[in-house]
């Protein structure tokens, strides 16, 4: 996930490209750069940090220019550094690219760049992009682009700008976000709509398989052959929050909208479909140190520890390792029983849980090490562990923790089988079928999102109940957990989690008529022992809502609902399974008329204990 910054207009460039790579920060944080036209030459500066060292780089030595890119950098190929921040030329130096995104095939691409006589001056797959373009170059940037990304296979968002055909910025896209925002006599674009809000209240969102050519005097929109698109100019009203919903009704609705970008964007970079390895440098901790551990304990509190608690089965059936799940509020309270073969990691969305921070500080020194798992940037958990691994869900308005879930178990998913390949407890084979199956997650949670009216009309029957209970087994119990913890979040309905074998010592007795049941019952391991429990809830005539695999028949004939979802590895089955929960939870509170976004009582980071 990087960043996107274009200008073209008669208002000083540099000051513009700053301010909107300081509102893009989050979306890559190790390398930045700009790129300016001036005179029929192109200037670029990059700088390996964060924005305030380009900044003071440009103050020293200061850049002119009548239009030009600034990009911000989260690595994926090439390690951070000042040679592969962007922007990337070609060999001329008159062609610059900025990119964010993947280019899988950009191995291939170089190879046979090379052997044409291009010289490569970096390790990003970026740089494949500048060469095709100039390989392709006729005098007309927008052609050239279009020859260049008619090879690239993967996903991405690219500017480009010419000193030999000035007064233009061309971007394309194709998966991560484009905005086009229309100025007074000046034309914007980026990764999105918050840097363009100070310039402009009138943007176009590029869709996938769309161009925008920005000139002096407007913007063209095309298609990637050539063909003229019409776009919507939208004027938004002067209101931020209700801006960044991009027409959602709340900011929860977006971001549970957002999880499959979210689940690209922190595997990206990260793995390798041809070797099977998790890529996990950034870590800061050596394979070997992993290779000594013997224990892991995973520590977080609310929806991060359910993440947690997913977790637990990464490490166990990957790694192989024993695992323990503790609540940050109460591990500093036991005695710790922690050594130098114990590896611990810590979850949190903010980076700033008082409980969690507490906990990795009781626990520094006294085990192997201890890694952190957080959204936020120079975080206080982030600045203290050993080593990181961020989550690249952007920023999270909604209180009820979504789309940082999926990206917890993304990263969690990641450590595990990072510490599994150092161990020697995963082969190549099983790695690599892993891994495959990972990144068809995304485009299975797209299909979930695709029946989001239908879970809406199926969740509006159950608003006027005052209590739930979910069920589910194995990997899907944290799940479960997750699914009552939204509707009680929210809705405000009482609602518990129990694993379905433990509903027989308890709960059973207050299964009537008045408290549906919401079981999570993929075609896995306890299949049977699921069926079991509802048969029990229907012997009862209780009320059984299914979240099951869509192919399932047998289910239909024992339940009252079904909400289909994909099948999947056993193991990332809750990547799917969590998203008709967390849909079904949010039409309900939506319609009780309950605050979804700020829940009473609830605060989006609990930085005291």
């Amino acid at each position: 996930m990087c960043g996107i910054i274009g200008y073209i207009g008669p208002k000083k460039v540099v000051p513009i490209l700053i301010e909107g790579l300081k509102k893009l920060e989050y979306r890559g944080y190790d390398s930045a750069g700009v790129a300016l036209v001036d005179k029929g030459k192109i200037h670029v500066k990059r700088v390996k940090g964060k924005i305030k060292e380009l900044e003071a780089s440009l103050k020293k030595s200061p850049l002119a220019g009548s239009y030009g890119l600034g990009h911000t950098r989260w690595a994926t190929h090439g390690r951070p550094s000042e040679e592969n921040a962007h922007p990337h030329r070609d060999c001329s130096g008159r062609i610059v690219i900025v990119h964010n995104g993947i280019i899988e095939n950009y191995l291939v691409l170089k190879r046979k760049l090379k052997d044409e006589g291009h010289t490569f001056t970096t390790e990003t797959d970026t740089e494949v992009i500048a060469h095709l373009i100039e390989k392709h170059f006729k005098g007309s940037l927008e052609n050239a682009v279009r020859a260049a990304i008619a090879v690239l296979e993967g996903a991405f968002a690219i500017a480009a700008i010419s000193a030999d055909d000035p007064d233009k910025i061309v971007a394309a896209k194709l998966g991560p976000p484009v905005v086009v925002g229309f100025g007074d006599d000046e034309y914007l674009l980026s990764s999105d709509i918050n840097p363009i809000l100070s310039h402009t209240q009138k943007v176009a969102f590029l869709d996938d398989g769309e161009m925008a050519i920005l000139e002096p005097s407007g913007v063209t929109f095309t298609d990637f052959k050539g063909n003229a698109v019409k776009k919507k100019v939208e004027t938004l009203a002067w209101n931020p929050m209700m801006i960044e919903k991009r027409g959602f009704k709340h900011f929860m609705l977006k971001e549970i909208f957002e999880q499959p970008e979210v689940v690209r964007d922190t595997l990206l970079g990260r793995t390798s479909l041809d070797s099977g390895k998790v890529l996990l440098d950034e870590l800061g901790v050596k394979p070997q140190l992993l290779k000594k551990v013997r224990k892991a304990v995973l520590i977080a509190c609310g929806t991060s520890y359910h993440a947690g608690l997913v977790g637990r089965y990464f490490f166990e059936s990957l790694a192989k390792l024993p695992v323990d799940v503790e609540y940050g509020s109460e591990f500093r309270y036991r005695d710790i029983i922690l050594d130098k073969e114990t590896l611990v990691v810590v979850i949190s969305q903010s980076g700033e849980t008082a409980d969690t921070l507490a906990a990795l500080r009781a626990s520094k020194g006294k085990c192997a090490a201890v890694l952190a798992v957080t959204n936020t940037v120079s975080s206080s958990i982030a600045r203290e562990a050993d080593g990181v691994l961020y989550t690249h869900a952007g920023p999270e308005i909604g209180v009820a923790a979504t789309k940082t879930f999926t990206a917890q178990m993304t990263a969690l998913a990641l450590i595990a089988l990072y510490v599994a390949q150092a161990r020697g407890a995963v082969d190549k084979k099983a790695s690599l079928a892993f891994i495959q199956e990972f990144q068809r997650i995304p485009h299975k949670m797209e299909k979930i999102l695709g029946q989001a009216k239908t879970i809406e009309d199926l969740a509006l029957h159950f608003v006027p109940f005052s209590h739930f209970l979910y069920l589910g087994r194995w990997v899907n119990f944290p799940v479960a957990m997750e699914g009552a913890l939204k509707l009680k979040e929210i809705s405000y309905i009482h609602a518990e989690a129990y694993p379905g074998g433990e509903m027989k010592h308890g709960p059973i007795a207050l299964i009537d008529e008045n408290m549906p049941t919401m079981a999570i019952i993929p075609e896995d391991r306890v299949y049977d022992k699921m069926l079991s429990n509802i048969s029990e809830i229907k012997a009862r005539l209780g009320y059984v809502l299914a979240v099951a695999h869509e192919n399932d028949a047998q289910i239909r004939q024992r339940v009252d609902a079904v909400i289909p979802v994909p099948a999947a590895h056993p193991l990332l089955m809750p990547f799917l399974t969590v998203v008709p929960l967390q849909l079904f939870a949010y039409y309900i509170a939506a319609k009780r008329g309950a605050d979804v976004d700020q829940p009473r009582n609830l605060a989006k980071s609990v930085t005291v204990e």
